[in-house]
């Protein structure tokens, strides 16, 4: 016997960080229907219901069942045994989305077969404020319907570009907020090397990386206008910047992603 449409919900399976980030995101935002989280894990799943108000799901074949979009949140080296149990426990599930980084949709489609229809998804940690970016792209065969649903419910939590999946795994490694995170530790530590107090360098370098981002956004001047403006030749700023360049800063840049695009192909291996 069928489930009623209006008991469908948004499924999460795994109620680990990026599932925790997304539905505290989606509930900040205003989203009312219901969220329901099946984790093997009955911790992660009460401290989801505390902090988000879900549902929990007493088993893998029930949270399938009320399920308009089932999102698939968990590691990449997990996602195989689970699309086998989904496969095994009877219940069939209609439009998936895998958050699992490097998984190609081939993979996806190849476990469980028609009629699933599949999207990828690579949500940031941003997410938790409203203020997220979430790639997405699609299967063949998914429809405009199923694709205005996903992008729908990603952009409560955010901006969303839908882009090629061959341009996911770039893209994985270029917008992760650990660039931000890294390079303002790093920034402050080399500040707080010449003198300053960590919390004055903190701000310091704060200031530079997240002000400076959102004055270029809300300009809408160009990068190469700015940089021009903010080091000028003869400047404090322009010797920094070349200090740096001179340092290897692009060649490090360069081979950080080149090593995030190798994990993410190792994990399509799995």
């Amino acid at each position: 016997m069928g489930v009623e449409p209006l008991t469908r919900a948004t499924v999460f399976l795994g109620g680990g960080h990026i599932a925790s980030t997304l539905a505290a995101g989606l509930r900040l935002t205003g989203y009312k229907p219901p969220i329901i989280v099946y984790d093997r894990n009955p911790e992660k799943s009460r401290a989801l219901r505390r902090e988000s108000q879900v549902e929990i799901a007493r088993d893998l074949r029930s949270a399938v069942e009320r399920a308009a979009v089932l999102i698939v949140a968990v590691r990449p080296d997990s996602v195989a045994a689970l699309l086998h149990e989904i496969a095994a426990c009877g219940a069939r599930p209609g439009l998936c989305v895998s958050l699992a980084a490097g998984i190609p949709l081939r993979k996806l489609r190849a476990r469980l077969g028609s009629p699933v229809r599949w999207a990828r998804a690579m949500p940031s940690p941003v997410c938790r404020i409203g203020r997220g970016l979430t790639a997405v792209c699609f299967d063949r065969g998914v429809g405009r319907t199923d694709r205005a649903r996903v992008r729908r419910l990603f952009g409560y939590v955010g901006q969303v570009l839908e882009i090629p999946e061959r341009q996911f795994d770039a893209f994985t490694t270029t917008y992760s907020s650990s660039h931000g995170y890294h390079a303002l530790a790093t920034l402050a530590k080399a500040a707080q090397s010449l003198g300053l107090d960590r919390r004055t360098a903190l701000t310091a370098a704060a200031h530079a990386l997240s002000d400076g981002i959102l004055y270029w956004r809300e300009s809408r001047q160009t990068l190469a206008h700015l940089l021009h403006e903010a080091a000028t030749p003869g400047g404090i700023a322009a010797a920094t910047m070349s200090g740096m360049e001179k340092s290897g800063y692009a060649r490090v840049m360069a081979k950080g992603l080149k090593a995030g695009i190798a994990q993410a192909r190792r994990n399509a291996k799995t």
